[in-house]
């Protein structure tokens, strides 16, 4: 008979961003560890897919439209955790995006879409999220930003600057938050194998270096899954306050 992650097992968790890459890798990977997994992303055709091959699978999952600029998007994914399974235990803030180009390229439209989605949707989760864990009396963000705000490097300040005001919100929030009902998390990845890249570069020939390059020193998404489990997988006394996977490769 098989053991689930005690901490694991029978867990809420919602997800956004959850229709590829990170996300839909966490969906199914807790689901596999008896989490039920409740799913947002914009792509929802591919959601319903996934939730049908968790289920299948033996999983428990369901799934909504989620647009992480929209706050009603955000009560709604919630608001869905508690209606079909009872509670939300875990909320993992996945969506994101990035436009990478020089600041003297001066896309004003670039950069408000990564303030919009990056750093305004964090925040819309927290917002609907939180009622909830204060209800219930505990519950956890697992973040998801992103090394790129650990080393900075040309053509990423602005995308950089979007996960570092995320982190500094995690540790200000952790800081007003030690009555031990709320815990915290960040996970920066590195490089890693998803579709994220392919709206990032508008050059078609840089596109197609930089994806060649994710594809050769990217690692799996389900590493970063697997990182994202071994937070939650923790005793509700422990916090995983920052965690950081990479390529060995990376420099």
């Amino acid at each position: 008979m098989r053991r689930f992650p005690v901490a694991i097992h029978g867990k809420v968790v919602a997800i956004t961003g959850a229709s590829s890459g990170i996300g839909e890798a966490t969906a199914r990977h807790l689901a596999a560890e008896g989490a039920a997994v409740v799913l947002g992303a914009r792509r929802i055709d591919r959601l319903y897919r996934l939730v049908a091959e968790i289920e299948t699978a033996g999983g428990r999952a369901a799934a909504t439209r989620v647009d992480v600029i929209e706050p009603d998007d955000l009560r709604a994914l919630v608001d869905l955790a508690v209606e079909r399974f009872g509670r939300l235990d875990v909320l993992v803030g996945n969506a994101g995006i990035s436009r990478i180009g020089p600041v003297a390229d001066l896309d004003v439209a670039g950069w408000s879409a990564m303030v919009d989605v990056n750093v305004k949707g964090i925040l819309h989760g927290i917002a609907a999220a939180m009622p909830i864990f204060r209800g219930q009396g505990s519950g956890h963000l697992v973040t998801v930003v992103s090394t790129a705000g650990l080393k900075i490097v040309p053509t990423q300040a602005v995308y950089a600057g979007t996960k570092n005001a995320v982190r500094t919100l995690l540790e200000g929030l952790r800081q007003e938050s030690t009555d031990g009902v709320l815990r915290t998390t960040s996970i920066s990845p590195g490089y890693v194998r998803t579709e994220f890249i392919d709206h990032a570069v508008d050059d078609p020939a840089v596109r197609e270096q930089v994806r060649q390059n994710m594809a050769e020193l990217g690692i799996d998404p389900v590493a970063v899954a697997r990182a994202i489990a071994f937070a939650i997988d923790q005793p509700e006394d422990v916090e995983i306050g920052d965690l950081t996977i990479r390529p060995t490769r990376q420099g």
